[in-house]
């Protein structure tokens, strides 16, 4: 098969899985949104909080990646299932940081100036969701393991399955059941949450059991006695995950603190944003896939000492970043009067989604060449100048520069409290971040061809 093709299908099981777990997410918008408007703004809210913590730590762990496609390249089966085991301390780092931030979420919503009627929900959200935190980054861990590997259907079985389970739950747990004597109270929307928990709780388990049993783990021993840890191996570990961490928090929180900072313009507006959100997420998982299955190459062929088919490697999920942004943002334009009005019974806040829908049609194609640009660069392990620009030009100019128009005004322009005005500044940052980060792995991966020319 090409290289192309092989990139291709390892996308597409990794885009079915991908999509599955974002499911879970418009599953419980559509249900908070049919509980009620209050309902859909708590979830927006809370579900900014965690995203924003979440996505940190998982980035941390992601970053693993390129590492375990490189040992594999190499032939280095056995160490993999050592590297596997000293990321379980990484992992144990970062539950603990991850979980105590979901249990206290009070400094974000004092310095977003949440109304104070909805904190009670949004807290009670999150400390369900800080229960669920640790088996969903141990799942995490499985899953960046079998990517690296190019097993990616094995991830994909369990999270399709899951949203099977997921979707009753939420909406048994939100407004409760009474069937064939089979009770359950309707809790309201932090129901959704604790369907969140129980879906993370099958999914580790299911992973564990088919790493014990499946033949085809067998020659990483990945159920080796734990070593103590090994320093240098975690320190490198974290040389690459904290700024890969660090970036992809920076990138996640440029889009989920939006959601915060425009709960001041009111329920309907913030109503109407969530489900641009739950589409923007939504068109994100396919360079998201792209990125991940591009890198897991790109790793494999450093790792074999074939840097020019890094390289190629690297262009083709780029080439297929850009062809799969078009078209999404082409259906999305076409269909977003119906996307608006399946999501939410109410007419205003439907009409006023129909009108961010389009911004983030545009949104889409900006963003998606630096997803994938974004992964390449740990291959060659560019993480700190990813950082770097992330912060000046998402929270710089998109997020803080949103706020300002939004709220301040800017220069001789006056106030723009609206929804789109932080679409508006998001889609103009990260047009530049993807220009930027595309020179840059042009750029490195020519340094690195031409070292072992």
């Amino acid at each position: 098969m090409s290289e192309q093709g092989i990139i291709a299908r390892h996308a597409g099981t990794v885009l079915i899985g991908q999509l599955a777990v974002i499911a879970f997410g418009v599953a419980d918008t559509v249900i908070a949104g049919r509980y009620s408007p209050q309902a859909l703004a708590v979830l927006s809210l809370a579900s900014s909080i965690y995203i924003s913590i979440y996505v940190a730590l998982n980035g941390l762990l992601q970053a693993l990646l390129p590492v375990w496609s490189e040992l594999h390249g190499a032939g280095r089966s056995v160490q993999i299932g050592q590297s596997v085991r000293q990321s379980l301390y990484i992992c144990a780092g970062a539950a603990a940081l991850g979980c105590t931030g979901l249990w206290f979420p009070e400094p974000w919503l004092a310095w977003t100036e949440v109304p104070q009627n909805l904190w009670p929900d949004v807290q009670a959200y999150l400390r369900v969701l800080a229960l669920a935190l640790v088996p969903s980054l141990l799942f995490r861990l499985y899953g960046t393991l079998n990517q690296s590997l190019g097993f990616p259907r094995l991830v994909t079985w369990l999270q399709a399955g899951a949203l099977l389970v997921k979707i009753p739950l939420s909406y048994a747990f939100t407004f409760g059941i009474d069937f064939a004597g089979l009770q359950i109270t309707g809790m309201g929307v932090v129901g959704c949450a604790w369907a969140t928990l129980a879906v993370n709780l099958f999914m580790l388990v299911s992973g564990l059991i088919w790493l014990r049993t499946q033949d085809i783990y067998k020659p990483y021993q990945l159920w080796r006695p734990m070593e103590r840890p090994q320093w240098p191996e975690l320190r490198h570990f974290l040389r690459l995950g904290l700024p890969a961490g660090l970036s992809i928090m920076v990138e996640v929180t440029s889009f989920t603190l939006m959601a915060l900072l425009i709960a001041r313009l009111g329920a309907v507006a913030l109503a109407s944003h969530q489900i641009a959100a739950s589409l923007a997420a939504i068109l994100y998982m396919v360079p998201l896939s792209i990125g991940i299955a591009s890198s897991a190459r790109t790793g494999y062929w450093l790792g074999a000492a074939q840097t020019q088919r890094a390289r190629s490697a690297a262009g083709i999920g780029i080439g297929l970043a850009v062809a799969a942004a078009l078209s999404g943002a082409a259906l999305l334009m076409a269909f977003r009067h119906s996307i608006a009005h399946a999501f939410t019974t109410d007419a205003a806040v439907a009409q006023a989604a129909v009108v961010w829908l389009g911004w983030v049609a545009l949104y889409h194609l900006a963003d998606a060449v630096q997803a994938v640009c974004a992964f390449i660069l740990r291959c060659y392990r560019i993480t700190v100048v990813p950082l770097i620009v992330y912060t000046a030009l998402l929270w710089g100019v998109g997020l803080y520069g949103g706020y300002r128009l939004a709220y301040q005004g800017w220069g001789t322009v006056s106030m723009q409290p609206r929804v789109d005005t932080f679409w508006i500044t998001s889609t103009a940052a990260l047009a530049v971040v993807s220009v930027l980060f595309a020179a840059l792995v042009w750029r490195a991966s020519r340094v690195r061809s031409a070292g072992q020319a």
